[in-house]
């Protein structure tokens, strides 16, 4: 899967050491909550589109939300997300294109 960031997958720190296999791949994130918070982002995302896979997922943002851009093939979506301090999706919403 492509994704934009060269430290933890969701907010791109690169202190931490947790590893965490998504989507069949071995990713970096700096802790617990944001492999949590990665893992439900691509689920929901999934079940909002019915896609089987992501190819791509671009993550902007902070802790108070962020955006996000998903591809698969040649179709993209768009969503704000903001999570609880447990990793629990607490906003999602599909943005225009």
């Amino acid at each position: 899967m492509k994704r934009n960031y060269s430290g933890c997958a969701v907010c791109n720190s690169t202190w931490g050491n947790v590893w965490a296999e998504v989507e069949g791949e071995r990713m970096f994130f700096c802790c617990d909550i944001c492999a949590t918070q990665f893992r439900r982002l691509v689920d929901r995302v999934k079940t909002e589109t019915g896609w089987s896979t992501l190819d791509s997922l671009e993550i902007a943002g902070d802790r108070r939300g962020r955006t996000c851009v998903a591809g698969s093939g040649d179709e993209s979506f768009r969503c704000f997300v903001a999570f609880t301090p447990q990793g629990e999706i607490r906003i999602f919403e599909k943005l225009a294109r």
